[in-house]
């Protein structure tokens, strides 16, 4: 069991860590009209996989020990970000991490009694739009431009007027982002059920729940 958990630990740990060092390198390619380099970084892809790190730790080790794997994600984030970014970046991308984990963590449990995909899909669903949210808002909304004073540093909020994914109405850059990154996510939380599927058969659950194998 130690040895599983030591596991979960180091993927949660490796995937944050990607994560932080992909976002340094833009997607440099096109769909269609839309230059994919002005809305994303590669790390909007690997990510997501925190999700899936959580549901399967869910599934065998139950809700305390998913938490303990989160907090190990979360410590690991918070330090990365304070030497990869700016203050503010590491507070929105902390904060966003533990909650939307959270959350991910209590509806998956709530869900588990489910066919064995509702849990999974829905809970990363749910607590992906919740990290967009609070990431991209703490980050670069003009209201928290004080995370950015507060720390002598310069306004880095991106609230100036963009097309919407680059081809869309106008909307402040930073909505542009986080609703690229969403879409990104949203597609990800459905190719990740693969994994899990062909995963769960090896991690019993450890909460008694005979629909749920």
């Amino acid at each position: 069991m130690f040895a599983r958990f030591f596991m979960a630990v180091a993927a949660m740990v490796a995937v944050v860590a990607a994560s932080n060092f992909l976002v340094q390198f833009p997607v440099q390619a096109q769909f269609g009209p839309v230059n994919l380099a002005d809305l994303l970084t590669w790390g909007a892809f690997t990510y997501p996989v925190a999700f899936l790190v959580t549901d399967l730790s869910n599934r065998h080790f139950g809700p305390p020990g998913a938490r303990l794997v989160v907090v190990g994600g979360f410590v690991v984030a918070v330090i990365l970000s304070v030497w990869l970014a700016t203050p503010r970046i590491a507070v929105a991308s902390g904060i966003a991490f533990l909650v939307a984990q959270l959350l991910d963590i209590s509806i998956f449990d709530k869900l588990r009694a489910k066919p064995w995909w509702q849990a999974p899909l829905f809970s990363s669903l749910v607590s992906s739009a919740l990290d967009t949210l609070i990431f991209f808002s703490l980050a670069f909304a003009a209201p928290f431009a004080f995370l950015d004073s507060g720390f002598d540093r310069a306004d880095g909020s991106l609230a100036f007027p963009a097309p919407l994914l680059g081809v869309g109405p106008e909307v402040e850059l930073w909505v542009s982002l986080a609703f690229g990154d969403f879409l990104v996510k949203l597609a990800l939380a459905g190719l990740c059920l693969a994994p899990y599927g062909a995963l769960r058969r090896l991690l019993a659950d450890r909460v008694v729940n005979p629909a749920a194998v």
